[in-house]
């Protein structure tokens, strides 16, 4: 049988732009596109120069765009008794220690993103293979293991955009929602590139960041006029 295309999806192969644009004229042509009746995801996705089986060229972390995401997250903090009202207070669904780590055991899985100080990290490694596979472990590259929990909590819990390579050397985060104002998904675009730009591996030559693009959960894509730093600045 013969392929259904959708009349939606011919229009939008008709509207999708043939040539790289800048990043606010990216998000005007993303707009531009015949969408489904529900608020869609942008996403954002770079393909870095980088070797993802060497351990110095991994990329991995988080950052709080300036416009968020449009999403919040369910966050659990691993702390002692004395920080747990604090945690919560700013957000997270659950803290604690032993009782937290019990809880998890058990089958409780109810959270998006895991904060620990570094001295709980000691209780946390009881969930390794637990929370490792579902790449929820706290790591410091993410800014999820901190003295700062309170800070950290408030900021995952408002959507703080957490990355890392694949190991095609890709990275997707998400930038907000469709109906977010055009300036603000630009300011996140260019927020995150820059960001992504600053953690080149010293190990890399040449450009770090091969190419962007963005589109939204059930758009096509628009690819992103960027030339990345061919070394990094001083």
């Amino acid at each position: 049988m013969p392929l259904y295309i959708s009349k939606r999806v011919r229009a939008n192969a008709e509207l999708q732009p043939k040539e790289p644009l800048a990043p606010e004229q990216a998000v005007a042509a993303l707009k531009k596109f015949k969408a489904p009746k529900f608020d869609q995801t942008v996403n954002v996705a770079l393909f870095l120069n980088i070797d993802p089986a060497q351990a110095d060229q991994g990329i991995r972390g988080s950052v709080s765009l300036p416009a968020g995401i449009g999403a919040k997250k369910r966050v659990v903090a691993f702390c002692r008794e004395d920080l747990t009202k604090a945690c919560l207070d700013a957000g997270a669904v659950k803290a604690g220690a032993d009782e937290l780590v019990a809880e998890i055991e058990k089958g409780w899985m109810d959270f998006d993103v895991a904060v620990a100080t570094p001295d709980m990290m000691k209780v946390v490694s009881k969930l390794g293979k637990v929370l490792g596979p579902k790449g929820l472990m706290p790591s410091p590259k993410t800014g999820s293991v901190t003295p700062k929990l309170v800070e950290a909590v408030k900021e995952f819990s408002a959507g703080k955009v957490e990355y890392r390579n694949d190991k095609g050397g890709n990275i997707h985060a998400v930038l907000g929602k469709m109906s977010f104002k055009d300036g603000d998904l630009a300011a996140n675009l260019n927020a995150f590139i820059d960001h992504i730009e600053k953690q080149r591996p010293s190990t890399t030559k040449g450009a770090f960041i091969k190419k962007v693009v963005i589109s939204g959960a059930m758009t096509p894509s628009v690819t992103i006029k960027y030339v990345s730093e061919v070394e990094p600045k001083k």
